[in-house]
């Protein structure tokens, strides 16, 4: 099991301001991580959530994405565990 950490930042489409998100994928196969911060750097703006679907989507294995939107702390799972 690979296990991958990198931390990016988004704006939140509602009111600007910019958020600091924490990813870790967990992967059998192993993952470029120029790949890794080549895709998350595409992200200027987005939520939570959908993020996270288009990461799953890109990288698979397990993930999971945290972020604090202001005062609220979201965090997602996807994937096998």
């Amino acid at each position: 099991m690979n296990s991958y950490k990198v931390m990016f930042f988004a704006r939140c489409p509602r009111n600007n301001i910019r958020i600091t998100y924490h990813l870790e994928i967990k992967n059998q196969t192993f993952v470029s991580v120029e790949d890794i911060i080549g895709f998350v750097d595409q992200f200027k703006d987005g939520f939570h959530e959908e993020i996270a679907d288009q990461l799953f989507k890109e990288f698979g294995g397990h993930q999971i994405l945290s972020a604090d939107h202001h005062g609220v702390t979201i965090t997602t799972t996807r994937g096998e565990a």
